[in-house]
Parts: structure tokens; C-alpha cells; sequence
């Protein structure tokens, strides 16, 4: 088996490519089969760095974002992206590939466009609620489209088969129940503990309140995840029932231990967080593209799954909340069942199972 798999600019479009992509090579091994993959994106771009580093072939295409209306920069684009695809046309008459693969991204036009061209089966994979403008815009193309959320067969108009998989996680996300998580973190029974996280960046937002939150709530114990890139003060003389760090290597620990946690709605922490059972009470970033958080975190709330408010509210809405929350355990256990019934934890294998049907198809 051959792949040529793409998608970049964000985590949030690597990380499921590069699941997938290990996802088939491990089947491959499984069947007895060689898997040959080889991924494209812009070497400058995060892919560019995350990819390598995870031990795949990587390939420099060249692509810009494309601008809705034609300006000076839309033309610039356009360049960039045919001189893109003649390089993926070349690679793929060299490569000669079962499939393309895309998560999605500006990055992943080229390669697509040139699979298009060389008349290669196309899947794509979309993470969010709201699908995202280049897998909507190569999905009329597409033999097969993937799903992170269910019910978005309406966001695509395509030829192709459209099958809801859920989001790659971590298998080890599974593993821990809110007793377990929090015997190996050390939390008593009688302890309240409030779990933060911004995501990897950081959320200035959720950083400031928690801050605040934790001084004038010592009954409860707080632990904030800031992210690298934060940009709140963090006094150095916090109060005892509060740790920070800038990034924590196993949040699922404190997904599953927390009596409430307050999140990002990114696909996959939405995915992990259905998967630990968590409590959650979502605020999604307000500049994501085409506020797609907003629709991830809606799609949860609607089972029951979570609690959500806007960015903008987060000041004057979500101390109730967590006071609601805190206040009311079988609301919270609820909510921990309706997030689990949620999860998908077979998505690598319904993912290899829908990819080999389309290429074995085409055979």
C-alpha cells in the first residue's frame, strides 16, 4: 500500500494525519503488507517540523492561503498553488500512490488538485462540527470523506462516501476512570478539584480568571495549564491550593480526575475529553476559522455532554456555572456519561476499514 497523505498549519490538522498514517502502517504490518507513505506540506509550516520528527518522509510543496476575493494576494496564491501542483504531480507519477489523504489546511490544495489531475481516490478527513473551507471545497472530488462529529453528512456535497469515524486519540485516554485518576494523582475524596487548560498556545481568557477564581475560592483545588505562548502574569505568590505550569504532558489524567474542567472546544480535546469522561465546561476560541469551536462544543451540549459559554461571557457568566456544577454531583455524573457515550475508541480502525474498502474498490 502506497499513501500520499497532507494537511497543515495547524495541530489541529497534523495530529490526524499523522495517526492516520500510523493507523495504516500498523494494519499494513498486522496483514503482512508493505505501507509506503509519504507526506507533502510547506517545510516553513508546523508540519514542516512535526512531521519529520514523528519519522515520516516529508516533502516541501510550495502553497499560501488562498483570500475569498480576488486581490493581489489571491493571485499570488494561485501562482504558488499551480507551481505547488506540478510538484505533486511529479511526485505522484513517482510515487504512484493508492490513495491522497488530507486533514485539511490551505497546505493540502496542491497535492489534492494534482490527485485530481492523475484521477488518485481522495479522502478526506474533517475533525471539526463545521467543516473546514478546503476539505468543503475538494469534497465534490472525493471518493471518501471521514468524520470527526456525527450528523455532518449535510456539510458536503460529494460523489463520495461519507462516514462518520470520530477523532484519533490517544489510547492511554481510555485507560483511566475518575477513581483511578485520582488515587494516581493523590486527590482525596473530599477534595474539589477545578482542572484548567488553554490548549498548547494558551488562553488568556481562561489564565486570568482561574487566577482570579482560585484566590477568592481557596475551598477548591485548582490546576491550570497556561500553555507556552501565555501571555498572563503569573504571581509568584499564588495561593496554596493552586498549581501552574506551562504545559502538562498527560492531561487525560486530569480530564478523567477533575470534578470540573474548563476547556477549549478544539476537536480533538473535545474528543478527549468525551473520552475520559470528563466534566466539561467549554469555551471555544472566538477567532477560530468559521468559529468552529463553537459548533464542536454546541454538538456535545446538545447530548448533554457538556457546558459551554462564549469567550466574551467567560467574566460574567461562568462562576455560576462552576458554582452550579460544584453544587449539584449528579448533574456532573450526567454530564460524564453523556461525554463517554460520546466517544469513539475503535476510530483507527473504522478509519483503516473505510480507506482499504475505497482503494481495495478501486482495484
Amino acid at each position: 500500500m502506497r499513501f500520499l497523505i497532507t494537511g497543515g498549519g495547524t495541530s489541529g490538522h497534523i495530529n490526524p494525519a499523522l495517526t492516520i498514517a500510523k493507523a495504516l502502517s500498523d494494519r499494513a504490518k498486522s496483514e503482512g503488507e508493505e505501507c509506503n507513505i509519504i507526506f507533502t506540506g510547506r517545510k516553513k509550516g508546523l508540519e514542516g517540523e512535526l512531521v519529520p520528527k514523528a519519522g515520516w518522509e516529508f516533502r516541501d510543496v510550495e502553497a499560501l492561503p488562498m483570500p475569498m476575493k480576488p486581490t493581489p494576494k489571491f493571485f499570488k496564491a494561485y501562482a504558488a498553488m499551480c507551481r505547488g501542483m506540478n510538484t505533486c504531480i511529479k511526485l505522484i507519477d513517482e510515487f504512484k500512490p493508492d490513495a491522497v489523504i488530507s486533514t485539511g489546511g490551505y497546505v493540502s490544495g496542491p497535492l489534492l488538485r494534482a490527485a485530481i489531475r492523475r484521477n488518485i481516490p481522495i479522502v478526506l478527513h474533517e475533525s471539526n462540527a463545521f467543516a473546514g473551507r478546503a476539505n468543503k471545497v475538494f469534497a465534490r472530488k472525493a471518493d471518501l470523506i471521514l468524520t470527526g462529529f456525527p450528523g455532518c453528512e449535510s456539510e458536503f456535497k460529494t460523489k463520495g462516501k461519507v462516514v462518520f469515524v470520530g477523532n484519533p486519540v490517544r489510547s492511554r485516554v481510555f485507560d483511566y476512570t475518575y477513581e483511578s485518576a485520582r488515587s494516581e494523582l493523590g486527590i482525596g475524596e473530599d477534595e474539589f478539584l477545578i482542572f484548567a487548560m488553554g490548549g498548547s498556545l494558551g488562553s488568556a481568557t481562561i489564565t486570568s480568571f482561574i487566577l482570579d477564581y482560585a484566590v477568592r475560592n481557596p475551598q477548591y483545588k485548582f490546576r491550570l495549564s497556561c500553555g507556552k505562548q501565555n501571555t498572563v502574569k503569573i504571581p509568584q505568590d499564588l495561593p496554596s491550593n493552586i498549581t501552574v505550569s506551562e504545559y502538562i504532558e498527560n492531561p487525560e489524567i486530569y480530564l478523567a480526575g477533575s470534578d470540573i474542567c474548563i476547556l477549549r472546544s478544539g476537536a480533538i480535546t473535545c474528543a478527549e475529553a468525551c473520552a475520559a469522561s470528563a466534566c466539561v465546561v467549554f469555551i471555544p476560541y472566538p477567532y477560530a476559522a468559521h468559529d468552529h469551536q463553537t459548533y464542536n462544543a454546541d454538538s456535545i451540549r446538545q447530548k448533554g455532554g457538556c457546558e459551554m459559554i462564549a469567550d466574551s461571557k467567560v467574566n460574567e457568566g461562568l462562576e455560576d456555572i462552576i458554582s452550579d456544577l460544584a453544587q449539584n454531583k449528579e448533574k456532573r455524573a450526567s454530564m460524564r456519561k453523556a461525554a463517554k457515550a460520546l466517544s469513539v475508541s475503535d476510530t483507527t480502525d473504522r478509519i483503516c476499514n473505510a480507506i482499504l474498502d475505497v482503494i481495495r474498490g478501486q482495484n
